[in-house]
This record gives C-alpha cells, structure tokens and sequence, in this order.
C-alpha cells in the first residue's frame, strides 16, 4: 500500500517554482557533508540517521549502504523528513532548512552509473530520488524576529514573522 502525503514534485521543479529559496536550502546542504535523515521504522516510530545528500540533474539524491536499516526503512515506507547539518557556529548562517517527502529506490543501472560519475557511493548501494512535498527555512531577521518560510508543491512560499 503506498501512503500518500500530498503533491509532490522534484528538486528541479522546485527551483523553478522558487529558486531564491531553492538556492539557500543548497547552500545550507552544501555548508556541511552530513545531515539528518528521518524515516519510519517497522512500528511506525521515528529513525534518524546522517545521510550525504547530493543535488545531481535536476533531482535531490539520497544514496545509502547496501541493506542499511534507513534504506530497508524507506523501500517499506518511502516517507522521509531531511534536516540540514545547521553546524556548530551559534548564528546558524542561513538558517534551518528541512526536506520532506517520499524516496523512490532507483534500480536503473543507467541512472545509477550517471550518478557514480559524479559520487564515489560504497559498492553495492541503494539509490533514491526524492519527491518532495515540503521545504522549510526557519531563521532569525535582525535579532528579534523569527522567520519561518513553508513551501508545497503548487503554492507559492507562506512567511510566518514572529516576534
């Protein structure tokens, strides 16, 4: 039974729909090589697990050891959150950046072998695409609001301020 958690759509049809946001969630990935992947276990309660993460072709990548229990988690339940590295300096840059969504395993050989020209993954490995179905930046505007920008396939970017 495949669980649906709304539209969703790729990483490329995200940066066309808002590609300033687009563009600081990357930079955010970009700043640290591991992140935090969530996924669901057997009994439904919550794993988290780092992860690398690669933008590549239009596509946000997660790819991951052969049979590891985040793989098997999401082969049975493709539904995923994805929290950037935020670091260790105290200011957070660019702010909190969250990626949720479904993973879809990809077992073509083709895209597998695109995607090893440019990641050097461990031998064998599972491959997953993802679709997204929410992006979250949360940060903080001149020391005394915070920002919380939520954007869905189809809708354009809501902003929260709070103070």
């Amino acid at each position: 039974m495949e669980r649906r958690t709304g539209p969703a759509t790729n990483w490329a049809a995200f940066v066309t729909a808002e590609s300033e946001l687009a563009r600081t969630v990357e930079e955010r990935f970009g700043a640290h090589t591991h992140h935090i992947l969530a996924t669901l276990r057997k009994d439904g309660s919550p794993r988290t697990s780092g992860l690398e993460v690669r933008f590549l072709n239009g596509e946000l990548w997660l790819g991951m050891m052969q049979d590891s229990l985040k793989a098997l988690d999401l082969r049975r339940d493709p539904r995923f959150a994805l929290q950037a590295n935020p670091g260790s300096d105290t200011d957070m840059g660019g702010g909190d950046v969250r990626v949720s969504g479904r993973a879809i395993e990809v077992a073509d050989p083709e895209t597998k072998a695109l995607y090893t020209r440019e990641v050097e993954p461990p031998e064998p490995f599972h491959l997953f695409r993802t679709e997204l179905t929410e992006v979250v930046r949360t940060y903080v505007e001149d020391e005394k609001y915070l920002v919380v920008q939520v954007w869905k396939p189809g809708e354009p970017v809501r902003t929260v301020k709070r103070t």
